[in-house]
């Protein structure tokens, strides 16, 4: 009898990050990205050695080549681990095969562009978000909640100054005073509900809104949702009262 086989070979789907490069300036790149996302970053746990993509897109095609060690450094500084590239300008190819890098299909992942003024701007990911976290206290002044790969209910009040935040849907069943951030890593299709929405700052897929703009009247301390439009390219949040 043959023996059993050791190995198969099948095709697989992965959920990839995708890093848009709007600059060249690696220097400064990775000055941003350990801000937000380093160790000493306001945001240190973000990734949990999540595979990357860079995209180099929105760089001009003629942009001249220059190293990416220091890219790929601050990269894995937070945590995340650069597997590919795709877009990439002429006379590339060779230099980012010759880091270790393979070249991906320009499907792999679908990269949402934001405002340059969006702290997270260049993290893009498609969320199947199947788990929910519950949480039944409130949310203090300096708390933040973060749902990974979830939707996040809240039961009691997210005061001013704390935080939620979650890679699905969020949902308040109380005032929410705070920030309030759905759809972290890019889901455009999550939402924010909230019973009474008086936020210092709303977000989906990076999008977001803070109280410097006045909510309207219908809106403004009431029961009401978030969530995105795209309309001619432009993404924007539409805020609409919920009918209970």
């Amino acid at each position: 009898m043959p023996a059993p086989a050791k190995f198969e070979i099948k095709s697989a789907q992965l959920p990839l990050v995708a890093l848009l490069l709007k600059s060249a300036d690696w220097e400064s790149v990775a000055v941003d990205l350990s801000r937000q996302y380093g160790a000493k970053g306001e945001n240190p746990e973000f990734f949990e050695r999540d595979p990357v993509v860079l995209d180099f897109s929105a760089l001009p095609r003629e942009t001249a080549w220059q190293s990416i060690a220091v890219l790929l450094n601050a990269a894995r500084e937070c945590r995340l681990v650069p597997m590919a590239f795709r877009a990439e300008p002429e006379g590339w190819t060779q230099p980012l095969l010759d880091a270790g890098l393979v070249q991906a299909p320009l499907d792999v992942v679908k990269p949402k562009l934001v405002k340059e003024e969006v702290p997270v701007q260049t993290v893009v990911r498609e969320v199947a978000g199947p788990g929910t976290m519950v949480i039944d206290k409130p949310v203090r002044s300096g708390q933040k909640i973060y749902a990974r790969g979830a939707d996040l209910v809240v039961l009691a009040m997210v005061n001013q100054g704390g935080e939620v935040v979650a890679d699905g849907n969020i949902h308040v069943y109380a005032p929410l005073r705070g920030k309030a951030m759905a759809g972290a890593r890019g889901n455009g299709d999550a939402r924010i509900f909230s019973l009474c929405l008086e936020p210092e700052l709303i977000s989906i897929a990076g999008v977001y809104r803070t109280s410097e703009t006045p909510l309207s009247a219908d809106v403004a301390g009431k029961p009401a949702q978030v969530r995105l439009s795209s309309e001619d390219g432009q993404d924007k949040l539409l805020i609409e009262p919920l009918k209970t």
